[in-house]
């Protein structure tokens, strides 16, 4: 299955290594290196033209990609599927 993360992204479920709020996550210093360290290897795609709400980090073919989108990371974890199928367990 796949998830869209906003306009014409989307990515593998597979894929995905983590979805993260990106208010609450860039709180942490280790976050904020992380994500610079992405952005100067040029890992990093925006896509969201709006403010960011999320991002997305995904290993693709080995590679490490961190998707930056408009959605909020609660929506596509429901999206996902994620937490319903921690409610069926």
């Amino acid at each position: 299955m796949y998830l869209h993360l906003g306009q014409d992204t989307v990515v593998k479920l597979e894929d995905i290594v983590g979805i993260f709020d990106i208010e609450n996550a860039t709180i942490s210093k280790h976050t904020k290196n992380y994500l610079a360290e992405a952005q100067r290897k040029g890992r990093v795609v925006n896509v969201s033209s709006e403010i960011p709400k999320s991002f997305c980090v995904c290993i693709q073919n080995g590679e490490v990609t961190v998707y930056v989108s408009q959605i909020s990371s609660v929506t596509l974890k429901r999206r996902s599927g994620y937490i319903e199928s921690i409610a069926n367990i």
